[in-house]
């Protein structure tokens, strides 16, 4: 409209009047008008040829309005020009941006290299567009179903099979497991929880390389006269751990044998089995299945099996027969005869409380020793709990899972499941727990006052949030009330217990300079790393074990067609069923306190995502009573919320841009 020195008056399309300082006016026009010229500068930008600007644009820095009179003819009118400024601006692989209204054409080797890239762009862009049309009809591409797991789990938010997956979600507004499973890609609620757990833990297998056994080279002495060492474990273990004896009953001073199987003195800290164990850190186990620290031929080579003579890291306890005071404790590495493995499944109806205190008749093996441990173990128990503060909780029974009709050596989700009770604290289970506590507190405490660092587990005190932590120094365990506790009784099942096998070892040999000779010193970084990959390996695999345990309870409901459930009430609508090991969420329970009785019918399930839908049917109890799960702590009730959940995911529909901008949010099904 009107132009002075350095800067114009311009009016635009709407009418309203700016001010533009001249540095910035690339193009001076009277007519035609403003929205006329730019409709047609984008219609003749579009037929612009690239190829030919490029190979006429000059090498050096140019102008727009230069090439478009080179381009367009000396007569180049406004809107030539104008198309000429969008095609330059919109094509940086053809044309390097030098100021206001400037270029510079790219070299031709960069230029070929961005034309490949846009072209490979494009058959991306086309190829996720093909793979989100096959989902949307219900059929699952190859690709695609062979990354399930990490693009619902581990995702790379830039993958086409990710974006493909997120794009035929948006456009069927369905959550991405159920379109994954309308599409065929999840044919097995059962085999979805096991490969994904294969998935982030074994994602190479589960089969072991090929290793043996090594031999243990000690001369170990036979253990004393009078020692014959019984297992107590269920049908199913193979690892036998650890043993019992008992000698010296009637004399006034009886010998308390624990015996643990000892790979210690074969596996070397850095040997290739060492690494195999350091790399599985545990056993995980399973409802029907399990899958092994170490090798099976290596798991029988040191298991304590019976009819043999069994190397082992033996503690034996001198106590007072009459008032069961512990008098002292020493450590042997030695054979020692196991003379027979007793199976709680078998035994647990036999071997009752009667009959271990003489009111009933006691027709088993081992009746007058297992007396005396029964004897001794509530006696341990009641000392704990006086440290403890109170006594534990045994109010709710333990589960056993069995499968019927499996096909192979693992199950595959269509066999039938029978789930049985087992009181906890019954007394083969009594006597086990309390013979292993204190040998780990009794080998934590000779850790520490030999000078060896160990792998400690401790708890300050039973406060709500104050939870068991893995440490290297000997502290109080608030909740099983002893000084200090060191897991060492399971060392072919758990890895922490392999390496403080190694340093009782080396107490066991060297006395008071083991220090210089265990595999671990103080302040040793291995040791943290062995806390750091064990805790974490461990709190995972806990968590699978629960989740395929839900899964099994779930199909029990459907098999035996379970409508109905008594349950108590924990908070916020979450209920703990009655006969079964299952925490879930019940609408109009919402407003019941914490113990209240109710009856909840079963609505529904969902498999994939472990949900149980019910709802409250009736209370069962008077308003103003209160029931045992009353007492359930914080930590127990959060436990328990977690395990109700429904299984989350990391796909988040709402990614901008289709994914690329790497949003790390977590959708449930329900959600997404």
């Amino acid at each position: 409209m009107s132009e002075a020195e350095s800067s114009a008056q311009v009016e635009l399309d709407s009418g309203k009047r700016v001010k533009v300082k001249s540095a910035n006016l690339l193009l001076r026009f009277a007519k035609p008008a403003p929205a006329e010229l730019m409709a047609g500068a984008a219609a003749a930008s579009a037929e612009i040829d690239l190829d030919l600007v490029w190979e006429t644009a000059p090498e050096e820095d140019f102008g727009f309005d230069e090439l478009a009179l080179e381009y367009f003819g000396a007569g180049a009118d406004s809107s030539q020009r104008a198309a000429m400024l969008l095609r330059l601006f919109d094509a940086p692989h053809y044309f390097h941006r030098r100021g206001k209204g400037r270029f510079r054409k790219a070299p031709e080797d960069i230029l070929k290299q961005a034309l490949v890239a846009i072209e490979r762009k494009q058959q991306v862009a086309a190829q996720i567009e093909a793979w989100a049309d096959e989902l949307v009809h219900d059929r699952c591409p190859a690709p695609i179903a062979e990354q399930l797991y990490k693009i619902l789990f581990k995702p790379d938010k830039n993958a086409p099979e990710y974006k493909a997956v997120v794009e035929a979600a948006r456009r069927r507004h369905r959550a991405p497991l159920d379109l994954l499973k309308a599409a065929g890609a999840i044919t097995s609620p059962y085999q979805f929880h096991w490969k994904r757990f294969l998935f982030d833990f074994f994602p190479k297998g589960t089969a072991f390389p090929p290793l043996s056994a090594p031999a243990i080279k000690d001369e170990l002495p036979l253990a004393d006269e009078g020692v014959r060492a019984f297992s107590i474990d269920d049908s199913a273990t193979t690892e036998i751990d650890d043993a019992l004896s008992v000698r010296g009953l009637g004399s006034g001073s009886v010998s308390f044998g624990v015996h643990i199987a000892a790979p210690a003195l074969a596996i070397a800290p850095g040997s290739p089995l060492d690494q195999v164990a350091r790399t599985r850190w545990s056993t995980v186990y399973m409802p029907g299945h399990k899958i092994t620290m170490l090798p099976d031929d290596v798991v029988q080579a040191y298991t304590l099996s019976e009819g043999r003579d069994c190397p082992a890291v033996s503690i034996y306890f001198s106590i007072d027969e009459a008032s069961l005071e512990l008098r002292s404790f020493e450590t042997r590495l030695e054979r020692v005869p196991i003379v027979a493995n007793l199976r709680h499944d078998q035994l647990d109806a036999v071997i009752t409380e009667a009959s271990l205190t003489g009111e009933a008749a006691a027709d088993y093996p081992f009746a007058t020793e297992l007396a005396f441990l029964f004897r001794l173990a509530r006696h341990l128990k009641a000392q704990r709990e006086v440290i403890r503060g109170k006594p534990e909780n045994f109010n709710r029974p333990d589960y056993s899972f069995k499968l019927e009709g499996m096909a192979g050596a693992e199950p595959d989700g269509r066999e039938t499941v029978l789930i049985g009770e087992r009181k906890r604290g019954a007394p083969l289970d009594l006597i086990v727990a309390e013979a292993m506590i204190l040998a780990n507190s009794r080998w934590g405490g000779w850790l520490a006052e030999c000078g060896v660092p160990g792998i400690y587990r401790s708890q300050a005190s039973l406060l709500p949030g104050i939870k068991v932590r893995m440490g290297v120094k000997p502290q109080p365990h608030a909740g099983m009330g002893v000084a200090q506790y060191a897991w060492s009784t399971s060392p072919l099942r758990r890895y922490v217990d392999l390496a403080n096998q190694w340093q009782i070892v080396a107490c066991a040999r060297h006395g008071k300079t083991a220090a210089l000779a265990a595999p671990f010193k103080p302040k040793d970084a291995a040791l943290f790393s062995v806390i750091s990959g064990f805790d974490a390996a461990y709190s995972a695999y806990n968590g699978f074990q629960n989740s395929l345990e839900r899964w099994w309870t779930l199909r029990h409901l459907e098999q035996a067609g379970i409508t109905e459930l008594d349950a108590a009430v924990l908070k916020d609508g979450l209920v703990r069923a009655d006969s079964l090991p299952l925490v879930f969420r019940a609408l109009g329970c919402e407003s019941l306190p914490r113990g209240a009785r109710v009856r909840v019918r079963i609505t529904g399930s969902d498999l994939l995502t472990l949900d149980l839908h019910a709802s409250l049917l009736t209370r069962i109890d008077d308003a103003g009573s209160t029931a045992d799960d009353a007492d359930v702590d914080a930590e127990e009730v959060e436990e328990a919320a977690d395990a109700a959940a429904p299984l989350a995911l990391a796909i988040d529909l709402q990614d901008a841009d289709n994914g690329t901008q790497g949003a790390t949010g977590s959708d449930s099904p329900a959600a997404a």
